[in-house]
């Protein structure tokens, strides 16, 4: 049991330094345009936080690098709870799944962007739902806890409102109040929101059906040979 816990800090500690350099190379390339489009290095900084991907990637890379470590403070066991986990895995996964079926056609990144865009995307997504299946306990996981997860999209929401009507800029399209209108961002607001839900009840549903196997597995008598 320990080696096998080793095995997934050193996973997450790998998957956590990913992170981590992914992030700053998305931030470095988000500077470099603002200060090529004449908005200055704060303009790129501006840019980058108000990025959901951006911010979510962020929390993944705290969830590895607690993980990582183990549980040393307040913060690190917060972060480590199986539904603060959940809930980090089913950000990703709607970043992944909105970036990769809605806007990945809507522009040519190139040189080092492609690179960022593919980690934030596609590979810290991976990585994430990896740990999270192969080192979270779920036995704890409740149905009702999906409706509390929803908080963190409901906040970012609010907070791109505020943002768009400071600046006049939205970070997604279907969120662009300028060109939409405040009710049909509503509306896509509140579809992508559904999609939060149906893949928290996905991954708590798959969790206790993991759970419950490793139970079955633990407490099932040896065959005979």
């Amino acid at each position: 049991m320990q080696h096998t816990s080793n095995r997934h800090r050193i996973f997450a500690a790998v998957a956590a330094l990913l992170g981590w350099l992914t992030l700053a190379l998305q931030l470095l390339l988000s500077i470099r345009l603002g200060i090529d489009n004449g908005r200055g290095a704060w303009s790129g900084v501006w840019t980058y936080l108000g990025y959901f991907t951006i911010l979510t990637n962020l929390l993944v890379a705290l969830v590895l690098t607690a993980a990582a470590r183990g549980p040393q403070n307040a913060v690190d066991r917060r972060l480590l709870r199986p539904g603060m986990q959940t809930a980090t895995a089913m950000s990703i996964v709607i970043v992944a799944a909105v970036y990769n079926l809605m806007l990945r056609q809507l522009w040519q990144p190139h040189g080092w962007q492609i690179v960022a865009d593919n980690m934030l995307h596609v590979v810290m997504p991976a990585l994430f739902l990896l740990h999270w299946w192969l080192a979270v306990p779920k036995a704890t996981l409740r149905w009702p806890q999906v409706f509390t997860w929803q908080v963190y999209p409901a906040v970012y929401f609010a907070y791109v409102l505020l943002r768009g009507a400071m600046d006049g800029r939205y970070p997604y399209p279907f969120l662009d109040v300028t060109t939409l209108g405040y009710l049909r961002v509503l509306l896509d607001a509140c579809g992508v929101l559904l999609a939060f839900v149906l893949v928290g009840v996905a991954l708590v549903a798959l969790g206790r059906w993991q759970a419950r196997r490793s139970v079955k597995t633990r407490i099932a008598p040896p065959t005979k040979s």
